[in-house]
């Protein structure tokens, strides 16, 4: 029998973008697609699922995850081919791309970035090396070498002794007991504003929401539960994190299952999650806490399914007050369960075919079977 199509453990900087990707959304609709499918992928689901999640055919979602396997990050970006030939050598490129990824002052140039006109200048007059190149084509081969302008960031590498523990025991308990796996995250702040989003409208009349400035509803938070193994999300909306809202939510998923047979909960760090009377709780009522590693609530498979939410429930909406906002949120939770295997939701066909095939006998975190035993 043929190895289940699963993408390889993430690394915490990928399990960070991809959450960031799916969390806030991004310009590009494709890499939208893409990251919730390796980090559905990531979660546990299975192909079936996450093309029902993304809309998508389950060849298109076995591509994904295949060329993720392959090149990593990069796969989410689409590929284009066409032109005249680049007048530039293979070394010419590289140096270019090393060049425009080095800090300046290391160089010796007194600023602390480039912009594409000093760096065009500087590989004009570099020594010992003359590469005359366009602004635009600069800016084009920076793009093909995956090497854009962002803002610097600063970032946490976890520092979890159980790091890879815990990611095991996620893996195992979704692999073997996916009907007893839920998965429970906060997501929010929810305030009261108008929020931007995309939809259909003639040329030149985009749809305008009104601005804001003096907002006196406060926020409010969504505290989710998904049943892995009946790919259901539901929720409700509180007004703050803690203690008190994470015990309603646990009973509600201990309810869920009334047989009272062992049941598995994912969820990240917060401190109202490890509290010691929801420990102490959770062991009388035969639920395992399964946390995530520290900086690494990417691992839940939950997050994939905030993406959509945000996308088609918060995005684009002008919601008066949180009464309003919480039955729309509740409203499309119900069409999200009712759809979930609606063969109209795989709309979408894949323009092209990867012919990449994973490597036979690694699970998905990146290391052979016999080793990860």
């Amino acid at each position: 029998m043929a190895e289940p199509v699963k993408v390889r453990r993430l690394t915490e900087d990928e399990g960070r973008k991809l959450q960031r990707i799916v969390r806030r959304g991004t310009t590009s609709a494709v890499r939208f697609r893409r990251a919730m499918i390796v980090l559905a992928s990531a979660g546990g689901n299975t192909v079936p699922v996450i093309a029902r999640l993304v809309q998508a055919d389950e060849d298109t979602v076995r591509d994904v995850v295949h060329r993720f396997n392959e090149i990593g990050m990069a796969s989410l970006d689409p590929r284009w081919a066409g032109g005249r030939p680049r007048l530039l050598s293979r070394d010419d490129e590289d140096f270019v791309a090393t060049t425009a990824a080095t800090r300046p002052t290391a160089l010796g140039r007194p600023f602390t970035r480039w912009s594409i006109r000093k760096l065009a200048a500087y590989l004009r007059n570099v020594h010992g090396r003359v590469i005359r190149i366009g602004r635009e084509a600069l800016r084009a081969l920076l793009a093909r070498r995956g090497i854009t302008f962002q803002r610097t960031k600063t970032w946490k590498e976890s520092n979890d002794p159980d790091f890879d523990a815990k990611l095991n025991r996620i893996e195992d308990v979704v692999d073997r007991f996916p009907d007893r796996v839920f998965a429970f995250d906060e997501f929010g702040p929810l305030g009261i504003r108008p929020t931007a989003g995309a939809g259909w409208a003639p040329v030149g009349h985009p749809d305008r929401l009104p601005a804001t400035y003096r907002r006196t509803h406060g926020v409010t938070y969504f505290h989710g539960c998904y049943s892995v193994g009946d790919d259901t999300l539901w929720g409700v909306n509180h007004r703050r994190k803690g203690i008190t809202n994470t015990w309603a939510a646990l009973r509600s998923i201990r309810k869920a299952r009334p047989d009272g047979a062992p049941i598995y909960v994912i969820l990240d760090n917060l401190s109202a999650h490890l509290n010691w009377r929801i420990r102490r709780w959770a062991r009388r009522h035969r639920v395992e806490l399964c946390f995530t590693p520290t900086y690494a609530s990417w691992a839940n498979p939950i997050e994939a399914h905030f993406g959509p939410l945000r996308q088609f429930a918060i995005a684009n909406s002008n919601h008066p007050n949180h009464t309003v906002q919480t039955r729309a949120l509740h409203t499309y939770l119900r069409w999200r369960n009712t759809h979930t295997r609606d063969p109209d939701l795989l709309a979408a066909q894949r323009r092209e075919r990867a012919r990449v095939r994973s490597e036979k006998g690694v699970r998905y975190g990146g290391r052979p079977l016999t080793q990860a035993a």
